[in-house]
């Protein structure tokens, strides 16, 4: 499995963001896109804290099986491959018996500073938040410091990681993959609700 290196930075505002990347000489690599996912667990996978993600990208799908070993900056280690269709990627699954639990809507703008990638992201009833996905720890270090955050804000793992500080009465047991739907448009969910 690949580890991925990358932070996250919270309750961001994506139009400094981007005005920084802009003044580093970052490049635009992916405009603001919609995205759509399904998040696929069954009991083993949740033992190991992963579940398989099938993911419209707007440019391109794919299927990744990602696990969390810890939360932290290089804890996350994936398996992913580009196919052809996102519907019949979700279909071969459930007629394997792992049908999906959770459909989440998201959107995503994906810059790139030298080997760095620097995704923002927006996410239903989430304030803005971006990632910074390096080689190592110290690139992503630098790059956050570049767009003037400091590393002690960093939080680490997947989305949930930035729900869980903007909702802190969350613990590590809950998530929006136990959420049927995660659309745009929908009221926030008991789940958020304290």
């Amino acid at each position: 499995m690949n580890t991925e290196v990358e932070a996250k930075f919270v309750n961001v505002d994506h139009a400094e963001i981007r005005m920084r990347l802009n003044k580093l000489g970052a490049k635009l690599e992916k405009p603001l896109r919609d995205m759509r996912r399904v998040v696929i667990e069954n009991t083993g996978m949740k033992e190991k804290n992963a579940f398989v993600r099938i993911r419209d990208e707007g440019d391109k799908v794919t299927i990744t099986y990602k696990q969390f070993d810890e939360l932290s900056i290089d804890g996350a280690k994936e398996i992913e491959i580009i196919v052809s269709d996102f519907k019949a990627s979700i279909d071969l699954f459930a007629a394997a018996g792992l049908a999906h639990s959770s459909y989440q809507e998201s959107k995503r703008e994906t810059w790139k500073l030298g080997t760095t990638e620097i995704v923002l992201d927006t996410w239903p009833w989430l304030n803005p938040y971006i990632e910074i996905e390096g080689v190592n720890e110290e690139t992503v270090r630098s790059v956050a410091k570049d767009l003037g955050f400091d590393w002690s804000e960093a939080v680490f793992g997947d989305v949930m990681a930035a729900y869980r500080v903007q909702y802190p009465h969350l613990g590590l047991d809950h998530t929006v993959g136990n959420l049927a739907e995660v659309r745009f448009d929908d009221p926030l969910p008991t789940l958020l609700i304290k």
